[in-house]
C-alpha cells in the first residue's frame, strides 16, 4: 500500500552554507516519494554539501539514504547549484525506488527471467573528484563486511540500488569472491579472483573478465590504482588470500574494502 495517511519526515544534515529554503526545498521534494512507491518508506536521510573550491565545477552535492521496508537506498547528484542537484537526486531516487518495487513484485513471482532485467541508466550528474595531489592521498576509509553470497542478478540489483560503481561479494554460483561494476554507460562486467570461463545462465547482461585479480599489497594496489588510471582495483591480499577493493574517494583520497567473514566452500 502507498504511503498516504502520514507525512514522511526526513531528516537533513548540512555541511558548508546552503540556504534555509533549500533546506526545505530538499525536504519537501525527497518526502513527497513516499506517497509514490508501494513499500513503506521507514526513514530518510538527505544531506547537502556545498563544497568552497573553485576548482570543482560542480560544489554542490545532495546525498540521501532511505530505507525502503528494511532495505537500504543510496543516490547521490551533483550540480552547479544545490537546487538544481536537489532536482537530479530526487528524479534518481524515485527511478532507485520504483525499481527495487519492480524488482520485489517480480521475486514475489519467482526468479526473473532476461526480459524482466531494467538495469539503471541515468544521466544524473555524480560528484567530481577532488584533485588531490598523489603524494597527499592516504586510505581514510576501511570498510570490513561479510561478503553477500549471492547471484550476479542479486549483485547487480544491490550494486544499482546502492548507486555503487562497483559491489564486492561472492559469487553463489563459483563460491569465489567476485566484483561486478559499470564497464561503460550500460554494459556490467565480473571479475573473479580466478579465471572462471564458465558462468550459469543470469538475467543481467554482463561480460566476464578471463583475467585472475592479481595478488598485491596494499602499497602495490594503490600504485597500480594511480599507474593506470583506474577507478578502483580488485586484487588478492597475499596474507588472507582474499578478494580487496582500493577505489578512489571523492575527497581525493582511497577507501579499502575487505571480508570481515572466513572464506566459505569453494566449488
Amino acid at each position: 500500500m502507498r504511503q498516504t495517511s502520514t507525512v514522511l519526515q526526513v531528516q537533513t544534515v548540512v555541511q558548508g552554507q546552503v540556504a534555509a529554503w533549500v533546506v526545505d526545498y530538499a525536504r519537501a521534494k525527497t518526502a513527497a516519494l513516499a506517497g509514490r512507491v508501494r513499500e513503506p518508506i521507514l526513514f530518510m536521510r538527505v544531506k547537502l554539501i556545498q563544497g568552497r573550491d573553485h576548482a570543482v565545477p560542480r560544489p554542490a552535492v545532495v546525498q540521501a539514504v532511505v530505507d525502503l521496508d528494511g532495505r537500504l537506498i543510496r543516490a547521490h547528484a551533483a550540480a552547479a547549484t544545490m537546487r538544481e542537484a536537489v532536482d537530479l537526486l530526487t528524479g534518481r531516487l524515485q527511478r532507485r525506488l520504483a525499481d527495487a518495487n519492480e524488482h520485489w513484485e517480480a521475486r514475489r513471482g519467482g526468479r526473473p527471467g532476461p526480459g524482466q532485467w531494467r538495469h539503471i541508466s541515468e544521466s544524473a550528474r555524480r560528484p567530481d573528484h577532488f584533485p588531490r595531489p598523489v603524494e597527499d592521498r592516504e586510505i581514510i576509509r576501511h570498510t570490513s563486511f561479510a561478503l553477500p553470497w549471492e547471484s550476479p542478478d542479486e549483485a547487480a540489483f544491490e550494486m544499482d540500488s546502492m548507486d555503487y560503481d562497483f559491489h564486492l561479494f561472492t559469487d553463489a554460483g563459483t563460491g569465489m569472491d567476485s566484483v561486478i561494476y559499470r564497464a561503460g554507460p550500460t554494459g556490467l562486467r565480473m571479475a573473479h579472483t580466478t579465471s572462471f570461463p564458465e558462468q550459469g545462465p543470469s538475467a543481467v547482461p554482463l561480460t566476464i573478465s578471463q583475467v585472475s585479480a592479481p595478488v598485491l599489497s596494499t602499497g602495490q594496489a594503490a600504485e597500480r590504482l594511480e599507474a593506470l588510471g583506474l577507478p578502483f582495483v580488485f586484487f588478492v591480499d597475499p596474507t588472507a588470500g582474499r578478494a580487496n577493493v582500493l577505489y578512489h574517494r571523492y575527497d581525493g583520497h582511497y577507501g579499502l574494502i575487505t571480508p570481515a567473514d572466513s572464506p566459505g566452500p569453494r566449488s
